[in-house]
């Protein structure tokens, strides 16, 4: 058999736009993700037992479990639940911003244990409303603390994210998948897929240790 890597450059646009589908794809459950990580990172450290015991249990089954396997309840079960039609880019939205969401709540929690007690004491003397302190006190802090952890969630989601081509999101693993199969070249087609996604994912792998560097020195002076 012979290989020629040259047969993938008449596919290039297709290929564009499942790569810009799975960035659209990313960004999107990232924000949505922190959000929803920084609030039950909050809801963990809750003085009601009841907060804290729904807000553990749902990080410790969304860590727990397949993504694959929560993408394809989300997609399968849920609009039977609901009684409602989901989309596969809605269904993949849900699926991985709740998975970023918990395994982000986890890299706060630590993150905000890591702010000093004593800038908490600092805002009760000040008299501080709670959000104030939250939002301009342990908030910043935390965030400088949570970063090069951060960044290496948001790669793991990027790789994550192929998974939504087995429910027919039309992403860069799935034109992929598609570009094989029509035209029975899976060797060239899937190798520029994978490096496709290396060439993202490495750089912003080296770019974490970086940020992780930079904040260590930071907080040591």
């Amino acid at each position: 058999m012979t290989i020629d890597f040259g047969i993938v450059l008449g596919f290039k646009a297709a290929l564009l736009q499942g790569l810009l589908m799975t960035l659209k794809l990313t960004l999107v459950c990232v924000l949505l993700g922190c959000v929803l990580g920084f609030v039950v990172s909050l809801a963990r450290g809750s003085r009601n037992w009841l907060v804290r015991g729904v807000s553990r249990g749902y990080v410790e089954f969304f860590r727990g479990t397949p993504v694959i396997v929560q993408l394809f309840w989300i997609f399968f079960c849920l609009p039977l639940v609901l009684g409602v039609e989901l989309s596969n880019f809605t269904s993949a939205v849900i699926a991985l911003t709740l998975y970023m969401g918990a395994i982000t709540s986890e890299t706060f929690r630590a993150s905000l244990k890591s702010v000093g007690r004593e800038q908490l004491d600092a805002c009760i003397a000040l008299g501080l409303p709670r959000w104030t302190q939250i939002t301009s006190v342990i908030l910043p802090q935390a965030v400088i603390r949570a970063v090069p952890t951060l960044l290496s969630n948001c790669v793991s989601l990027f790789k994550e994210s192929a998974l939504v081509s087995a429910v027919g999101m039309a992403d860069l693993m799935f034109i992929g998948q598609n570009i094989s199969n029509n035209t029975a070249r899976p060797i060239e087609v899937l190798t520029i897929v994978a490096v496709i996604y290396f060439v993202i994912a490495f750089p912003l792998t080296r770019a974490v240790s970086h940020v992780e560097r930079r904040v260590l020195a930071k907080l040591a002076a």
